[in-house]
């Protein structure tokens, strides 16, 4: 929800009617929490958290020798199953500081190809 000033104006830059994420996210954390209570819908979530996640990530691995986004699929695959599973977060982290590595490298190559080209356009 919007929260109104005394004009009577929103204060946020949301649209009315729209929840505030910190809502959000605590409705959220409690629905997980009563999940959470009961053995066997914990098993059942996590199972999905699981399939989704582990769908996810093998769908971006398929994808990575094909151009398009299939490294930061895998990631956001590995993001959905580090809300449940600590290993695959430490995974995430390591994907993370991967892709962040190969991006600075392939900037990088790319800005010496460009000043390569413009030394002989000079010429």
């Amino acid at each position: 929800m919007a929260s109104t000033g005394e004009s009577g104006q929103n204060t946020h830059n949301e649209e009315p009617g729209q929840a505030t994420p910190g809502l959000t996210r605590r409705t959220a954390r409690s629905a997980r929490e009563a999940i959470r209570k009961n053995p066997n819908a914990n098993r059942v979530y996590r199972t999905s958290v699981g399939v989704v996640g582990g769908a996810t990530t093998a769908l971006g691995v398929v994808l990575m020798p094909l151009p398009g986004p299939g490294a930061v699929i895998a990631i956001g695959g590995l993001a959905i199953l580090a809300t449940e599973f600590e290993t695959a977060g430490k995974a995430r982290d390591a994907g993370v500081k991967g892709l962040k590595a190969a991006t600075a490298k392939a900037k990088e190559l790319r800005d010496a190809r460009l000043a390569k080209k413009e030394r002989k356009a000079g010429n």
